[in-house]
């Protein structure tokens, strides 16, 4: 479906996304005031929608604002778009803002009506070949705000990482702070040693992964050992394994940190049998009637 084909839901409307528009005094657009999820969809199905529209809930309470719409009307929108767009395989992006205001003005004014959009667009299938050889990631300084918790749309800290790793031909970008893992720019890092899965403590340096939250559930099922711990720099370094995880690419493994190779270079066990955990999961979730 090409860009002028796509049907949006802005502000209790569908609509072309051409015709789509918003104030230029929307608080998100002046100043990032606006949280986002983006929601993946697997044979027409969204996919750990529940998890997804949790966290939504916990954004937004943390900026101060309220759930603008029931979770069955999220489902019936979300739904709509899917059909509309004819997506089998994709993702719905969706976004709070506090809404316009009359003026420009950094105090929160609490009596805006917000601005709500849902996009849903395709995704390609990943290439075999990254299955089979792994992606590289750089390393980087974190220079994010104090409350990365907070799935914020103020991403330009995320946005220059991301593309400083894509300009050393690096899929992700893996931020350290003060000698510690964090999170990739657009994703959650766990790491293997020894037969045990590590990933960091959850707090407000790093946002809460729904992918990340499957992929340790599942690696329970599966008797992997989990530990929940800081992970120094070191330790990512030396790492048997690393892994990426993205709500719409799953979890991937890292196989070059900085050109260097981790482990033996290729993807390793663990990533393996997660990996085919997590699509069957996919597959089995995708066969039950979507509700929520």
């Amino acid at each position: 479906m090409s860009q002028s084909d796509t049907i949006v839901w802005l502000n209790g409307r569908f609509l072309p996304l051409a015709e789509a528009s918003i104030s230029p005094l929307d608080r998100g657009f002046l100043f990032a005031d606006a949280v986002y999820e983006v929601i993946p969809v697997y044979a027409k199905r969204p996919f750990l929608f529940k998890e997804h529209i949790a966290r939504l809930t916990r954004s937004l309470h943390e900026i101060r604002m309220k759930m603008p719409m029931p979770v069955d009307e999220w489902a019936n929108i979300i739904s709509t778009l899917i059909d509309k767009n004819k997506i089998d395989d994709g993702m719905i992006y969706l976004q709070v803002s506090r809404g316009a205001d009359v003026i420009r003005n950094h105090a929160v004014p609490f009596a805006l009506s917000p601005t709500i959009f849902l996009m849903a667009s395709a995704l390609a299938p990943l290439d075999s070949a990254t299955l089979q050889t792994g992606v590289s990631a750089l390393t980087l300084a974190d220079h994010r705000w104090a409350r990365c918790d907070i799935k914020s749309t103020s991403l330009l800290p995320n946005i220059l990482a991301k593309s400083t790793a894509a300009s050393e031909q690096a899929l992700e970008a893996i931020l350290l702070a003060d000698g510690m893992l964090r999170e990739g720019s657009s994703s959650s890092v766990l790491i293997a040693r020894s037969g045990t899965l590590l990933a960091p403590p959850y707090g407000p340096e790093i946002l809460p992964g729904t992918t990340r939250d499957l992929c340790l559930r599942l690696a329970n099922e599966l008797d992997i050992a989990v530990t929940i711990a800081p992970i120094t720099e070191h330790m990512l370094r030396q790492a048997d394994e690393i892994m990426l995880c993205f709500a719409t690419r799953g979890v991937l493994p890292v196989t070059r940190l900085d050109g260097k190779p981790i482990g033996a270079g290729t993807p390793g066990p663990l990533w393996q049998r997660l990996y085919a955990a997590l699509a069957a999961y996919r597959q089995r979730v995708a066969t039950e009637p979507f509700n929520t």
